[in-house]
This record gives C-alpha cells, sequence and structure tokens, in this order.
C-alpha cells in the first residue's frame, strides 16, 4: 500500500508517516524499485497501534522506546509492560487534572447562573 494510501486509510498526514518513518516507529518500510515507499501487513499494523497509542496520549519519546524494546523480540515483554503500565499512570494523572478542571467549569458555570437568575430578578423589581 503506498503512503497516500495508508495516509487516507488511518487519517495521518504523509508528514507524519514520513516523521514516524524517520524516528524509528516505522522502521522497516520497503520500497519499490524506484523508491516509493510500500507498505505491507506488519507496516499496517504498527500504523494502528501508533495511532491507538497516541490518542491515548502516549508521547512519541515512550512510543519510540517501546518501538525499540519490541524490536529485541520477547525478552523485553516485562520491559514493554511497565512501560506500557507507566503511561498508563500518566494517563490517570492526566485525567485526574482534567476531572478538577472540569469540576471548576461547572461551579464557575453554575455561580453564572446564579447571578444570572439575580439579576433577573433586580430588574423584574
Amino acid at each position: 500500500m503506498r503512503i497516500a494510501e495508508v495516509s487516507q486509510k488511518y487519517d495521518i498526514s504523509a508528514d507524519t508517516l514520513r516523521y514516524y518513518e524517520r524516528i524509528g516507529l516505522l522502521p522497516h518500510i520497503r520500497r519499490t524499485s524506484s523508491g516509493v515507499r510500500d507498505y505491507g501487513q506488519a507496516d499496517l499494523a504498527r500504523v494502528e497501534f501508533i495511532k491507538c497509542m497516541r490518542s491515548a496520549n502516549v508521547s512519541i519519546e515512550a512510543l519510540t522506546e517501546y518501538m525499540q524494546l519490541f524490536e529485541r523480540g520477547d525478552e523485553t515483554l516485562t520491559l514493554r509492560k511497565q512501560l506500557l503500565e507507566n503511561q498508563r499512570d500518566v494517563l490517570r494523572d492526566r485525567i485526574a487534572e482534567m476531572e478538577e478542571g472540569l469540576k471548576l467549569l461547572d461551579y464557575k458555570i453554575a455561580h453564572y447562573d446564579d447571578l444570572i437568575v439575580a439579576a433577573e430578578r433586580n430588574m423584574q423589581q
């Protein structure tokens, strides 16, 4: 599959795919005799995995480390699991921060509701 097709299928820009290749997230993209990238099934599975992990806010650095470990094989299973657990903890912390921010916004909105109701009462009197 050509880069334009992969880009369209996964809604990732061709520039992003090239960047992923350059930093080692997609290290083994085959090329045709004319130099055009030709993504195989394993490459597409990696793109899907990367997209999923990025959607979960896994950092590029962590993904790069994960892929380097993956390339080394089953001897890194425990390290890969630990890396994913660490990223899960980071995501949980971020979710907790966002929930606190949401509570603050809800409080402020309720406060404005009270102010609006009070202002409308004053205008009616």
